[in-house]
């Protein structure tokens, strides 16, 4: 059976919002805005598709590669959950990647440690400095933190449960605020956890099998918001409805606990909550409206998962699709429920970057298929997809150049990492900040980075 066909059967509604169309010349400028000759804007007296597509295709139409007996892929061994396992081949090798808030990127390598590279304009490195000038153009390790288990953005949980945090974020560390900027990691005053979740503002973390956060409740993640909308509230259980034990968070503008039985429970911002709600935000965790997920990124307003091999996204997007002949128009959507992706493979992990700017629109994403092969999709102005160009990639592209199998991708606005099955770590895209390393300003295709 063809994987086409799956993601079909797969399909659940998409509620939307508002759908938006500019032309290109009156967008405001950006560094992730796409200028294509070829293909001029859409004015806003034109018409949409019903029904315009985050991967600007037609969802009937098979992708290349995904017939049963196309070589190197047996659809039916496949394992939609299972990333592919990382085996260190060299003393210098990471196990786990994130990014951290802004253009940078931080390893969990073999040894406990952490090294960070890329922008360190709130002290995201961990290096006690924090002025623009000092971004890091090589991966250098985080001062003070050893015994690492888990990573998230500038967030690290040792062997003993402690949590560490770096830069600037939600680090309980001020009573007026809901924020500091930490230079080097400060022990966070929580009971030891298993996983953490940060946003810029807001922060959550698995503690004794339930959830505690605190923060900003802007969103009401950490109770209703009548209770504090801006206040910087301390640590709090959050009420979940019973289910199987919490493998993975993630914090946005909304919270998202992911199960061992590939359920997910939400609250906060809606969208993005994945889910049907009346309540704007909706402070109170449900499950969402998609079942088997393997894996998520959420960024901000947005979100991504994979789910028996099909990526979905939704929230708050900016899309270019196709409107017409030789017509391709900027549209701005809100997508209150997972959509499919057509990906050229099944997907066993995901990844996605909000634009930057104030409104923080999904604008690109990208994913590991079950080959190892990375496909990524968007905004392609400084390369970030990395398929050796700059335009703008409507359907999923595979990243050219890939020595090994991946592992993980993570992205940026405008860059992008993938941790490779043998602990050596490649990323391609915008290097403005070091998030290549030194010597160039970007690159097209992967260029590998030197771990300490």
């Amino acid at each position: 059976m063809h994987f086409t066909k799956r993601l079909l059967d797969a399909q659940v509604p998409v509620a939307r919002v508002v759908v938006a169309i500019a032309a290109a010349g009156s967008l405001t400028a950006s560094c992730s805005s796409v200028e294509d000759s070829t293909h001029p804007a859409v004015g806003p007296d034109a018409s949409l598709p019903d029904e315009p597509l985050v991967d600007g295709g037609v969802l009937d139409a098979e992708p290349p590669g995904l017939d049963a007996g196309a070589p190197g892929l047996d659809a039916a061994k496949w394992d939609a959950g299972a990333v592919r396992p990382v085996v260190c081949a060299s003393a210098r090798c990471a196990t786990s990647l994130t990014t951290t808030f802004g253009e940078g990127f931080c390893a969990l390598l073999r040894d406990g440690t952490v090294a960070c590279w890329g922008q360190n304009n709130a002290g995201q490195l961990g290096r006690g400095q924090h002025a623009g000038t000092n971004d890091g153009r090589t991966a250098e390790r985080v001062v003070g933190v050893e015994g690492v288990v888990e990573l998230a953005r500038s967030c690290a949980i040792d062997s003993a449960g402690a949590t560490w945090c770096w830069g600037t974020g939600p680090f309980l560390r001020s009573e007026l605020s809901a924020t500091t900027t930490e230079l080097t990691p400060v022990k966070l005053p929580i009971p030891p956890a298993t996983k953490v979740g940060v946003a810029e503002r807001t922060a959550c973390a698995v503690v004794d099998g339930g959830v505690l956060c605190w923060g900003e409740n802007s969103n009401g993640q950490i109770a209703v918001p009548e209770l504090g909308a801006n206040a910087a509230l301390s640590p709090r259980a959050i009420t979940i409805p019973p289910g199987a034990p919490i493998t993975s968070l993630f914090v946005g503008s909304a919270s998202f606990v992911l199960r061992a039985d590939g359920t997910v429970v939400s609250w906060g911002a809606n969208p993005p909550l994945a889910r049907v709600s009346s309540l704007f935000p909706d402070p109170y965790p449900r499950d969402i409206q998609l079942a088997s997920v393997s894996s998520m990124g959420v960024d901000r307003k947005a979100a991504c998962a994979t789910a028996d091999g099909t990526a979905y996204c939704w929230g708050l997007v900016r899309e270019r699709a196709e409107v017409g002949a030789g017509q391709l128009g900027s549209v701005l959507l809100e997508r209150a429920l997972p959509r499919p992706i057509v990906t050229p493979e099944p997907v066993v992990q995901i990844a996605t970057a909000s634009d930057g700017s104030v409104a923080a629109l999904l604008e690109r994403a990208c994913a590991c298929g079950v080959s190892g092969d990375v496909h990524c999709w968007g905004n392609n102005a400084s390369g970030q997809v990395g398929d050796g160009t700059k335009a703008y990639a409507l359907a999923p592209v595979r990243v050219a150049g890939l020595p090994e199998p991946a592992a993980q991708v993570k992205t940026s606005a405008r860059s992008t990492c993938a941790l490779l099955t043998s602990g050596r770590v490649f990323c391609w895209g915008d290097n403005m900040y070091g998030q290549l390393g030194s010597g160039r300003q970007q690159s097209l295709v992967p260029v590998e980075i030197v771990l300490p």
